[in-house]
């Protein structure tokens, strides 16, 4: 398998899963206080939300790239 087959299905897949879930959340950790045996630590969830656009731009442009290498062999 070419390299740019593989980027091409790649490309496919985050596609088809930003479209699926359209976006995805983690967990940023932070330490705020330490006093002697006392540790406070604060999670911030963050949200990043992936729009549709850039989903069908992956899926199309994963398929473009698919297309370019089996037109060059």
């Amino acid at each position: 398998m070419s390299a740019s087959k593989l980027i091409g299905i790649l490309l496919i897949v985050a596609g088809a899963l930003a479209l699926i879930y359209g976006g995805f959340t983690y967990t940023r950790h932070t330490s705020t206080a330490d006093v002697g045996p006392i540790h406070v630590a604060v999670q911030h969830r963050q949200t990043v939300a992936v729009p549709v656009w850039a989903g069908i731009g992956a899926i199309v442009l994963g398929a473009v790239v698919i297309a370019m290498d089996a037109r060059r062999a």
